[in-house]
Order: C-alpha cells, then sequence, then structure tokens
C-alpha cells in the first residue's frame, strides 16, 4: 500500500495528536471541486473471479494489470477495458516467479519489465487491438525501480531507463521503441528519471536531492534546498518533507531554484507518491488518523499550485498509486474493497 500501511503495520500512529485526531480542514470534495472530471469504480476482481491488481490506466475506465489464473499455475498480464472485458496480453507459468513492472503508455501501446528466473525484459503489446505482445529487448542491465511513473520513460520514439553501473556510476540506457540495439550512457552519481530529459540525485542521501541533470544537454539546475527535511524534486517542483517545531509533520512545495515556497501541509500529513507535484499541477498526500492504525487507510488530499486550494479525493482510501496522469486507490477493508480512479488529466 506504501506509507499509510507501513505506518498502520509499525503501529508509528500512536502519538497522533488528540487535537489532530478529530480535525477537519475543511477541503472541498474532489466531486465538488471538480465536476467534470472523469473517474470510474473497479471491482477487485475479473469476471473470473481472480484478483486484479491494475498497474496503469489508459484513462479512468480502461486499466491493465495482473491476475493470476484460476487454478494458480499462470500469472497474467491483462486489459480490462472500459466495459468490463478482459483481454490477455502475457501468461507466464508461476513456477518462473514472474512479475510485471513499471507498466507504460505510449499511445496505443502497452510498454512493460517483465521479470522471470531468467533475468529482465522489455516486452510491449497493444492496448487497445489485437495481435501477439512481442519482447523489445533484453539487454536491460541491472535496472533499478523506485516506484516511480519515470522507471521507464518513452521519449523521442526511444524507450529510456536507468540501470547501475560501474561503482558511483549510472548508466542511462535507451531503445528504438521498436527494438534494436541499447545504447547505454554514464552518468557519474546514483540518479533516477523524471520527465525526459531530466534526471534527478539524492537517491542515496537522507536530505534528498541537490541536482537536476538535463541529458539534452549535459547541463546541471543547483537545487536551493532547505537546511531541514528531505527534498525531492520534478523538473518544476521540488517537496521538502520536515518535522516542524511541534514535532508534526510539514510538507512544502517550492521551485527548484527556492522561490514560490509555500506549506502545503502540517500535523498527521504524510506523502503517499514517489512522483512530485504529478502534472506539475497537483501535490498527493494523505492525513492520517488514530482510525488508521486498525484499518490501513487515510484520507486522500490533491494540493492544486495554482489555486493553492486542497481537495479531498477520498475520506478514507488506501493502496493509493499513480501513473500516467490517472490517480487510484481503494477503499474497504482487505477483505472487501473497491477501487476508485480519477484521470487528473481531466481536471
Amino acid at each position: 500500500m506504501g506509507l499509510v500501511a507501513a505506518l498502520a503495520a509499525g503501529g508509528l500512529l500512536l502519538a497522533v495528536p488528540p487535537a489532530a485526531q478529530g480535525r477537519r480542514t475543511g477541503p472541498s470534495p474532489a466531486a465538488v471541486a471538480w465536476p467534470a472530471a472523469q473517474r470510474a469504480t473497479i471491482p477487485a476482481a475479473l469476471p473470473d473471479g481472480t484478483a486484479y491488481e491494475p498497474g496503469v490506466f489508459a484513462d479512468a475506465s480502461t486499466s491493465a494489470g495482473t491476475a493470476p489464473s484460476r487454478d494458480g499455475k499462470l500469472a497474467r498480464l491483462v486489459v480490462r477495458a472500459a466495459d468490463g472485458s478482459v483481454r490477455q496480453l502475457r501468461a507466464l507459468p508461476s513456477s518462473r516467479n514472474p512479475s510485471f513492472q513499471s507498466l507504460t503508455v505510449a499511445g496505443d501501446q502497452l510498454i512493460w519489465f517483465e521479470r522471470t528466473d531468467s533475468g529482465l525484459e522489455v516486452w510491449a503489446g497493444s492496448l487497445r487491438g489485437s495481435g501477439a505482445a512481442h519482447r523489445i529487448t533484453a539487454d536491460t542491465g541491472q535496472a533499478r525501480f523506485y516506484r516511480s511513473e519515470h522507471d521507464l520513460v518513452v521519449a523521442d520514439g526511444a524507450l529510456h531507463w536507468v540501470a547501475s553501473g560501474p561503482a558511483g556510476v549510472t548508466e542511462v540506457r535507451s531503445v528504438a521503441v521498436g527494438g534494436g540495439p541499447v545504447g547505454v550512457r554514464a552518468v557519474p552519481g546514483t540518479w533516477r528519471l523524471l520527465a525526459w530529459p531530466w534526471m534527478v540525485d539524492g537517491v542515496a542521501d537522507t536530505r534528498g536531492a541537490r541536482t537536476l541533470h538535463n541529458l539534452a544537454t549535459g547541463g546541471d539546475v543547483a537545487i536551493a534546498r532547505p537546511r531541514k527535511g528531505a527534498t525531492d524534486c520534478s523538473p518544476a517542483w521540488c517537496r521538502t518533507v520536515s518535522l516542524d517545531d511541534d514535532g508534526g509533520s510539514r510538507i512544502d512545495l517550492m521551485r527548484p531554484d527556492g522561490s514560490e515556497r509555500r506549506e502545503i501541509a502540517g500535523d498527521t500529513a504524510t506523502t503517499e507518491l514517489v512522483d512530485v507535484a504529478p502534472l506539475d499541477r497537483f501535490e498527493v498526500f494523505v492525513r492520517v488518523s488514530a482510525a488508521s492504525e486498525l484499518t490501513g487507510n487515510a484520507q486522500l488530499l490533491a494540493y492544486e499550485t495554482a489555486t493553492r486550494r486542497t481537495v479531498e479525493i477520498s475520506p478514507d482510501a488506501g493502496s493509493v498509486a499513480y501513473r500516467n496522469g490517472v490517480l487510484w486507490w481503494s477503499t474497504g477493508n482487505q477483505e472487501t474493497f473497491v477501487r476508485h480512479s480519477l484521470d487528473l488529466r481531466t481536471v
């Protein structure tokens, strides 16, 4: 689930201040603030009764994700259409310990990393048409994953990802979408990809990011990170998480040069997504309560960078995820739950 589940599992919510437990900040519900936004409710199981785990949404109602076969012998990658119909893209024997990672939408194509006991490969298949899935490359290097939508980036007709290189070096690997030789660019330091052509460092630094690097120009942008807290950035915004003077959490947003800094949340708020300020328009976070220790769920909110308004997406959300402009989460408990999606591109 992410941080909400980790807090609940570790019993770390016992220290929620009494004043914060019952406090309501009064954000507008998303249905009121964004009445035209596309949203959907998705059953937790496929029509055949198997548990479905979405990995990416093409829009609020069309997704791709994983499900076992009914007998448990296969791990399947499927596309679930808006009408509820399901089309299988891949099926691998469970005995090979398969996984489908970093599902990425590129037009009408779905592209992903496929891992088995034999190694890691990049595959692609059609999101909306027919035809068999095909392998793009097996030359992936020691790919690194950060639970970010930028772990696999499609730009300029190519796929890009980072891998571990020699000591102190990050490899930026690229291959044409149609396949071919893999190019490798060595960048000193430890970096992860952002929206192309940007990278950010600070992956191994407890205080977070110091520098944005442009792979197209070779230029660097220094990040004006505050003295306190851990900072992470997109090319447009930086997020700093710290403790305030009363020991509560504090989440700030600012531009990489330190301008336009503003506090967006405090008290028991905590970040839930790796990616900073999705679409350069929203910062998504959760506010936990004493009840979160029992349920693992929390209030899900989004701060609008343009209006400085905070909007409540769900009062009781779990399993929060984001990719390709779509946010999704669950409501209910582990035995009985449904998923909800919200296409932030339509806000």
